[in-house]
């Protein structure tokens, strides 16, 4: 099996709900542990073996561009600009026609996850399924405490942030080459591209065994600077 060599991280959003982080750098900038996110995710994917990533930017797109000039970063890396927002398939489609190997599989990633774990699981997951795509599933947890009621009303205890028994989309991807094509110009590959490929056999999924955070707002900003130095990962 031939290792995925290229991802597309989006980044183009305007994060208004992680503001006043954003007010001066765009969300993939926000620091997470001494580092921001867009360094950790580089970090790991070369870890991995990518060697290439292009990353899809909007909102205060010159100081990302600036970022990467400026930094010795462990990858190659092509910014490229949206003129006017794509929403995330469109930004996908769009920085996927400067992968540098267009005829090979690639990885795409959200820009405001920091996660960890072997890309190789997923690869041959993907591999063994025939799927055009296959998304990285994490297990929901609860953003709320929950309480287990007893017979008759009474509380028998409570249970801070479970984890619950579902699976969500974790934002991580894994393309094959003829897949870009059927993402939208404009507008969401989560209600175009995959609901399309779900029902034609050919959307896969892969249960993330590893560390997974999203980063949408100040309260998942401080929860994962403590995972990151309780990890031992802090700068």
């Amino acid at each position: 099996m031939t290792r995925v060599r290229q991802a597309v991280i989006l980044a183009g959003g305007n994060a208004t709900r992680l503001r006043p982080y954003t007010d001066r750098v765009p969300k993939a900038l926000v620091d997470v542990g001494g580092k921001p996110i867009f360094e950790h995710q580089v970090e790991w994917l070369a870890s991995e073996g990518v060697e290439h990533a292009v990353v899809s930017c909007g909102y205060l797109a010159e100081v990302l561009r600036r970022h990467v000039m400026e930094r010795a970063l462990p990858l190659a890396v092509t910014v490229v600009v949206e003129d006017r927002p794509l929403g995330r398939g469109g930004g996908l489609k769009h920085a996927a026609r400067s992968l540098p190997f267009p005829g090979e599989r690639w990885i795409g990633l959200n820009g405001d996850i920091v996660t960890r774990f072997p890309l190789a699981g997923l690869e041959a997951r993907h591999a063994a399924s025939g799927a055009l795509a296959t998304i990285g599933v994490t297990e929901l947890k609860s953003p709320y405490g929950i309480v287990d009621l007893a017979p008759g009303g009474r509380i028998e205890r409570f249970r801070e942030a479970p984890v619950l028994p579902h699976w969500v989309n974790a934002g991580v991807y894994l393309f094959e080459p003829e897949a870009a094509a059927l993402l939208p110009d404009l507008g969401d590959h989560e209600t175009a591209t995959f609901p399309r490929l779900a029902e034609e056999g050919l959307l896969g999924a892969f249960e993330i065994d590893g560390y997974w955070r999203g980063i949408d707002n100040a309260k998942d900003l401080k929860e994962a600077n403590r995972e990151i130095r309780d990890l031992g990962w802090a700068a």
